[in-house]
């Protein structure tokens, strides 16, 4: 059991975060931070948090275990401002949906102290944002991703893998940048390709007749373009290259299927179609990370 969470940010993961540890018996007292202080007084009356701070040092003063829930381009600052609270009992984690540049902005924030850092992406969310939206099994089921650096202490990462899985959490260990190369494959370029489909159909002067006629799916291909704005944009942006690598390959699979079209070549159309529909039909998907639009 932890004695305090210093918990910066008070949002849907932080917040969940917090309840689901409350629900464990995992931690005795929460102290939370958020940038917006309407939110940490909701996060206080809803029993999310036990007291509200008025800085992110604050928060995590007296803290044995800290978890960021900040947009990742926060990342740096938010570290900087508690780094010379940190110490080697104290276990750090973030929620970011990107880990190389989480792991860059740690090391020019906590240097030596990098070791008390565990980055951590849970794979789960929701279409809506914010901590009135906060339940404690938004976890139950993710997969969790942990991508320690080598200064991490194994002590510490041995606690966040214990952490995870006590809430219910499928727990993996893998380097920051073959994480981001995964995620910009099945996560990433998928909601850039949902945004896109929405802004070519949105662009066209029939826009609205077209999706008064849209189906299941439509609606379940667009679902996760309802990913909210500035986060998408962050992430993007943060794992840029890998993003452009995979879309890379989706540009050469889109005119194979161009090619086969323009040439009615019928045969080569369904070979492929059934290779995709055999490949998708043996996927084993996370319920939980299935569901969540707002999701990395």
């Amino acid at each position: 059991m932890f004695e305090q969470l210093g918990l910066i940010g008070c949002g849907l993961m932080g917040g969940s975060f917090a309840l689901a540890l409350k629900q464990a018996g995992l931690v005795k007292r929460v102290v939370g931070y958020s940038k917006s202080p309407d939110t940490t007084a909701r996060a206080l009356k809803m029993g999310v948090i036990d007291a509200q701070a008025p800085s992110a040092l604050l928060a995590a003063s007296g803290a044995d275990l800290v978890l960021l829930a900040v947009p990742v381009a926060a990342t740096e600052a938010t570290l900087q401002s508690i780094q010379h609270l940190v110490t080697p009992d104290m276990l750090i984690m973030d929620v970011g949906s990107t880990k190389a540049d989480v792991v860059q902005a740690a090391r020019n924030a906590l240097g030596k102290q990098m070791a008390s850092f565990v980055p951590a992406h849970p794979n789960t969310g929701k279409e809506v944002a914010g901590v009135a939206h906060a339940d404690a099994q938004l976890y139950r089921g993710a997969k969790v991703i942990l991508t320690p650096t080598e200064h991490t202490l194994t002590s510490h990462l041995h606690k966040a893998q214990a952490l995870w899985t006590a809430l219910g959490c499928d727990v993996r260990v893998m380097s920051p940048e073959t994480h981001d190369a995964a995620f910009a494959a099945v996560s990433h370029l998928p909601h850039l390709l949902a945004f896109a489909m929405m802004q070519s159909v949105m662009g066209q002067a029939q826009a609205d007749a077209f999706l008064s006629l849209a189906g299941p799916g439509f609606r379940d291909f667009t679902r996760i373009a309802a990913g909210e704005p500035q986060m998408w944009r962050d992430i993007l942006l943060a794992n840029k290259s890998e993003v452009l690598a995979q879309a890379q390959h989706f540009q050469q699979a889109l005119e194979s299927f161009t090619h086969v079209l323009q040439t009615d070549d019928g045969r080569a159309l369904q070979d492929m179609i059934t290779l995709a529909s055999a490949a998708r039909a043996q996927c084993r998907f996370n319920a939980s990370a299935a569901d969540a639009a707002a999701t990395a």
